[in-house]
């Protein structure tokens, strides 16, 4: 076990499907028992989000885990589709004991929760949508800044990480792009291939036509200077969300460390409507 903010978050390898996957179970003080579980960004580990795990009420209970391939879970025997791991997701939380749960996203893994409350409407209770979009059919980021993020090298290679991390995360790494150096490893990555499998789960797939069959309060958290994810993407999420609400906030792609002190207290009043 490791002491993690206000509590102690237990790091625990189950099995499932034949995937060996790592867990994080931080408990939380409230009586309903239900976590909010994170679906991280790609080639990020489930470490990404300890800052903003950390900055949760100790009410919260969360939950976290390493996509097949990524960081301490093991490679997918083959590439599989975000409704695949949707599915998968679904037997993790049923290996931990869960029923409802609500579901947090960020970036790609925002693409995973919004296929998560789609397949699981009863399951599913709150969706929290951050710096994401609706797939296929989003505004994309500029070309240079795509050509950044189609290789893993900014996990390889420290130095370059953080030349470019103001480039393509924008906010407080424009000012402090060291920060970077911190959040991005080889060790965080996981197993070779493992990034590549999550860029093809994206390739096709779109949220567009079903978002207003989503019937689970949502938040939409984006970022004024994200040059990942342009705020019109959070403007179409909120308006084809049936009960959704939008917030924007003052910094880039991973504002949610960056700035977990201030949009932590957010999420979780959110979580008690």
């Amino acid at each position: 076990m490791t002491t993690v903010g206000h509590s102690t978050a237990r790091l625990k390898r189950i099995t499932v499907l034949g995937h060996d996957v790592r867990v994080s179970v931080r408990p939380g003080t409230s009586v309903n028992g239900r976590p909010l579980v994170l679906c991280n960004g790609i080639g990020a580990s489930l470490d990404l989000l300890q800052p903003f795990v950390e900055a949760l009420p100790p009410s919260v209970e969360v939950v976290s885990f390493d996509v097949p391939g990524v960081g301490g879970s093991s490679r997918p025997r083959v590439p599989y589709s975000f409704p695949m791991l949707a599915s998968f997701l679904g037997k993790v939380l049923d290996r931990l004991g869960y029923d409802e749960v609500d579901i947090l996203g960020i970036s790609w893994g925002g693409a995973l929760a919004q296929q998560f409350a789609f397949q699981n409407p009863r399951r599913c209770r709150h969706l929290v949508l951050v710096s994401t979009s609706p797939g296929l059919t989003m505004v994309p980021a500029r070309p240079s800044v795509l050509r950044q993020m189609i290789t893993p090298r900014r996990y390889r290679d420290p130095a370059y990480a953080e030349s470019i991390a103001g480039k393509i995360y924008g906010g407080t790494l424009r000012d402090h792009p060291e920060l970077v150096r911190q959040w991005l490893s080889t060790e965080r990555l996981g197993a070779s291939g493992g990034y590549f499998m999550q860029m093809l789960a994206g390739t096709g797939w779109s949220s567009l036509v079903w978002l207003p069959f989503i019937r689970q309060p949502a938040l939409v958290l984006t970022g004024r200077d994200d040059p990942l994810i342009r705020v019109v993407n959070g403007r179409v999420l909120a308006a084809l969300l049936p009960h959704s609400r939008l917030q924007l906030f003052d910094d880039g792609h991973l504002g949610l460390v960056t700035k977990a002190d201030e949009l932590a207290p957010i999420i979780a009043e959110f979580l008690k409507e």
